[in-house]
């Protein structure tokens, strides 16, 4: 039985810890072609009344790391396995609506310094949250579009 339960045991050990180092390779992987940062999106929230009425319990935030590639932002969930991306973004058909500093539950739900970007894509609306170096980059990234591309940002 104490046999049993020692097997038992290490085998969870042995599991947890090949678990923890896909969750390392994988995060490698992403990093590899460069151009990367933390990114946290809220997807398809709803349109406010007004400022005032911005969704900021932290509910529906997703943790995770956006990665530039050519026209398009993937993001990849931290907490996840697999090699696609969860979210595709093209630069043409993303728009910024607004900018705003984390409040309420939302400062606990995301990273200490985070600045929250309003957007729209395609009709959809949703949230991106990252530093304000990632923030500056996505910025630059959206106005350098090719010549005839529209942009908005606000």
């Amino acid at each position: 039985m104490l046999l049993a339960l020692l097997v038992g045991g290490v085998a969870l050990v042995v599991l947890v810890v090949a678990g923890l180092f896909a969750f390392g390779v994988r995060r490698r992987l992403i990093q590899r072609s460069g151009g990367t940062f933390d990114c946290s999106l809220r997807w398809d929230t709803p349109e406010p009344a007004d400022e005032a009425a911005v969704d900021t319990s932290g509910k529906g935030w997703g943790y995770g790391i956006a990665r530039y590639s050519g026209d398009r932002i993937e993001w990849f969930r931290v907490f996840s396995y697999a090699h696609r991306p969860r979210r595709t973004l093209e630069r043409s058909a993303i728009e910024v609506i607004g900018r705003r500093d984390p409040e309420g539950e939302e400062e606990l739900a995301l990273l200490s310094d985070a600045v929250v970007l309003a957007c729209v894509h395609r009709g959809v609306r949703l949230e991106l949250a990252m530093s304000d170096d990632a923030l500056t980059g996505f910025l630059a990234w959206l106005e350098a579009a090719p010549p005839g591309q529209r942009v908005n940002v606000a």
